[in-house]
């Protein structure tokens, strides 16, 4: 297996961990909660689980059991992908966001960013039911004491979590239900305050009993469409009891001897992909890690990537190219033909040849591995909590265009444009190597890319690739640089024409990683394991 620099030239206050049993999440609660699963003799994929559930309770600023999730599960012998991302409620199309919230300058619909007409059927606790089927081991209600026994007992809330919750607090007070379920004295609460959420106990009591289906078609189905139409929505219960979780056959791009996989569209894991072939034509390792040199052609292939991401990525089903063209090598070959190393430049798309979020991942000693990611969006999503459920909606229909000459245009029973990717690297020969995912909106694949990149191109340990700066390419293309990144780095940047912006989204902002890399092939030697300082997360193992 590979051999890394065991140093770390960033400033951080995390160390890797060694262990053959391991779980990394951005809570330490919640990376505990997988820990007793393991303990109990549960695989990688029941940790995950009970990590899952019990982040919704300890980290709701970024998920909840009305949020969506991705995944891609190492069995010991092949990958499995899952989509468990919602699709829209099926009375939803452009005429129903234009007789409602009327156009905009364009003439294109208006839709909302929080609330009611920004919910899209939740898939997450689907997604559980399904990795569970078909890799657990423990019963699935013992997968939810955790979570239950946090919701009733309270935690002490942590910094960047308090940090978070209380940015969301002036945009989100008034939408129905947030104020009753996030802000118990009027306000967020203070760092070290317990926090209480008991609704959620009964609903992840009958979320156990019923393998899941409890949210959609039992009681808290009906609460979640009761409250959904009693302010305005459109939702019914059809629409949350026909939705089912997708088996997928994940993506992937060789890269310096390695594969990266991730989950196809509708998710935005192709761009990391097509990043990483573009790069492929580059001798990047013989530019210095940190320098604006590296850093700028990253950034290029970045760009090229998500000039494609944002014109052809959809629904599958109404995608105008395919993933296969996306990727082929020719084009992304012609693709870096257009990077000038001198100067930043404004992509167009291309034309392919026809033919808010946490991030959690687990591996067991027998060899599972599976690399997880669920997410509200935006923080805490729709801001539409469920009285007496503890359930807070995600607002994934954002993710719609209003075009309806898009591909990604707005229409009943159809997903969005999704932004949650969990990403898995194997050796080029098939051996798997890495569960790995950066959390927080656009900056994924970018976080994938540029982790990626350090690992195989410079040889920075997982840990060290994590602390590492990063920058994000925001949907205008302007860029954000960390404000750890060398000075001269950035002043380069800024040289060679790039547009850098002061980071407005409080939420977001740089991502928080968490890796676990398999240490030799039998597993005798077990995982290096990586968490991120961004967050309060936490790597532990036994």
């Amino acid at each position: 297996m590979k051999s890394f620099n065991w140093s770390n030239p960033y400033p951080t206050v995390r160390i890797p961990l060694f262990a053959r049993n391991v779980v990394s999440t951005s809570h330490p609660l919640a990376a505990q909660a997988g820990l007793r699963m393991l303990l109990k003799g549960g695989s990688a994929v029941d940790a995950a689980i009970a990590a899952a559930a019990a982040i919704t309770l300890v980290e709701p600023v970024s998920c909840g059991m009305g949020g969506d999730a991705f995944a891609i599960v190492w069995d010991g012998k092949e990958l499995h992908g899952l989509n468990s991302s919602g699709y829209a409620p099926q009375a939803w199309n452009i005429d129903y966001f234009k007789n409602k919230y009327g156009v905009d300058a364009q003439g294109f619909a208006k839709a909302p960013k929080r609330g009611v007409d920004a919910i899209t059927v939740p898939g997450v606790v689907a997604g559980w039911a399904a990795l569970h089927e078909k890799f657990g081991k423990l019963p699935f209600a013992d997968l939810m004491e955790p979570a239950i026994e946090i919701a009733e007992r309270g935690y002490a809330v942590p910094p960047v979590v308090a940090q978070k919750w209380a940015a969301a607090v002036p945009e989100l007070r008034d939408q129905p239900g947030f104020a009753q379920a996030f802000m118990p004295n009027g306000r967020a609460p203070n760092v070290g305050e317990r926090f209480q959420f008991k609704d959620a106990a009964d609903t992840l009591r009958r979320i156990g009993a019923t393998h899941g289906r409890d949210l959609y078609e039992g009681e808290t189905a009906e609460k979640i469409v009761n409250w959904i139409r009693q302010h305005g929505g459109v939702h019914t219960l059809d629409d949350l009891s026909s939705y089912r979780p997708e088996w997928v056959k994940p993506i992937s791009k060789n890269y310096r001897g390695y594969t990266l996989h991730e989950i196809p569209p509708n998710g935005q894991g192709i761009s990391a992909l097509m990043a990483l072939g573009i790069l492929d034509q580059f001798d990047l390792k013989s530019l210095p890690v940190d320098s604006v040199a590296s850093q700028h052609l990253q950034i290029e292939a970045m760009k090229l990537a998500m000039a494609d991401l944002y014109r052809y990525v959809s629904d599958p089903r109404s995608m105008e190219v395919t993933p296969e063209q996306m990727l082929s090598p020719d084009y992304l070959a012609s693709r870096a033909k257009l990077i000038d190393m001198k100067k930043a430049t404004h992509f167009p798309a291309g034309l392919p040849a026809s033919g808010g979020t946490i991030y959690l991942t687990a591996a067991d000693e027998s060899g599972m591995m599976i690399s997880f990611i669920q997410s509200n969006y935006m923080g805490f999503g729709s801001g539409v909590v469920v009285p007496g459920t503890g359930v807070s909606l995600q607002n994934r229909g954002v993710g719609f265009s209003m075009n309806p000459n898009s591909p990604n245009a707005v229409a009943g029973h159809k997903k969005p444009f999704h932004t949650i990717i969990p990403g898995f690297l194997t050796r080029a020969d098939g051996v798997p190597v890495m569960s790995f995912g950066v959390m927080g909106g656009d900056i994924q694949p970018q976080g994938h890319v540029q982790t990626v990149v350090r690992m195989l191109d410079y040889d920075q340990q997982p840990q060290a690739a994590c602390c590492a700066p990063r920058w994000k390419l925001n949907r205008d293309f302007t860029l954000d640089v960390e404000s750890t990144m060398r000075a001269d780095t950035i002043a380069g940047l800024a040289a060679m024409g790039h547009t850098l912006k002061t980071i407005e989204d409080p939420y977001m902002d740089f991502g928080s990683g968490q890796f676990i890399w398999r240490l030799s092939e039998n597993f005798e030697d077990g995982y290096v394991v990586a968490s991120d300082s961004r967050r309060d997360g936490q790597a532990v193992g036994y």
